[in-house]
């Protein structure tokens, strides 16, 4: 049997080399996972999923893409209740419908931005993201006047970096959910109550869409549980934190004491 020794400086070199190996592979893993930003410590910018609030606050929204048949019934719903919520419009929609996007602001309803012609955001360059975002906002000004918003909910719920810091220096606030109703699923009325009922927390955001099949039945019993559960429901923009705040991984809004007061 052939005995094969190493010398001390090419064990040193092979150790070297299975730890480049290990340490490949470990951030190719992270990669593939969508964890390398947390591994190598580099900041990955996110959007507003939630708040951290001890108040029993959450707001509900509503995104607007295709069609508009039940929208002026959730507005009654609502207003039955004395809810304010926010509608998330592509630009299409509001050449559509702009009847109701007029109605949504003579209601006192929030009107955001929800692009202009419902993209993968992550795709686009950044002239194209600035486009799809002020074209919109432009229409929803026009009609929504005071009621507009500079709250942006990406299709999808797709976004990158460059979205983010993009959507920040147009002073946007970029505004994704942590309750999904998956009303879009035809699940039926009873698995939308459910669902949103039980996963629904303090600084919630909740998604709905107002052209979903079983929304006008299933809206009613979720707004009357969670009032009953002491729930104030508000739109997004008096539920999420404009400055002095910090974003944990989960992308939760967490307030900050301001320094400039010495805190």
């Amino acid at each position: 049997m052939k005995i094969i020794y190493f010398s001390k400086i090419q064990i040193r070199r092979l150790l070297f080399t299975l730890m480049l190996l290990l340490l490949s592979i470990t951030l190719l893993n992270a990669q593939v996972n969508g964890t390398a930003a947390v591994f190598l410590n580099v900041k990955k910018e996110l959007p507003i999923y939630s708040v951290q609030t001890d108040e029993k606050k959450i707001a509900i929204s509503f995104d607007a893409a295709w069609g508009a048949e039940y929208t002026t019934t959730i507005m009654d719903i609502l207003e039955e209740r004395g809810i304010k919520t926010t509608f998330f419009l592509v630009g299409f929609w509001v050449d559509k419908y702009p009847e109701h996007v007029e109605e949504m602001a003579r209601r006192g309803h929030e009107v955001a931005n929800h692009s202009t012609t419902h993209p993968e955001m992550s795709k686009l360059s950044r002239e194209q993201i600035i486009k799809e975002i002020l074209t919109t906002q432009k229409k929803i000004e026009d009609l929504a006047g005071e009621s507009s918003v500079r709250l942006l909910r990406p299709p999808f719920g797709d976004y990158n970096d460059q979205l983010i810091l993009i959507s920040r220096e147009l002073d946007f606030h970029v505004i994704q959910w942590d309750v999904d109703s998956l009303d879009w699923k035809e699940l039926g009325v009873q698995p939308m109550v459910e669902r949103v009922t039980k996963k629904v927390d303090k600084g919630s955001i909740v998604l709905f869409h107002n052209n979903a099949k079983y929304i006008t039945d299933a809206l009613p019993q979720i707004l009357d549980i969670l009032l009953v559960e002491g729930y104030s429901i508000v739109p997004i923009s008096e539920l999420i934190y404009k400055e002095n705040y910090k974003m944990d991984h989960t992308g939760r809004q967490i307030a900050v004491e301001n320094e400039s007061d010495g805190s």
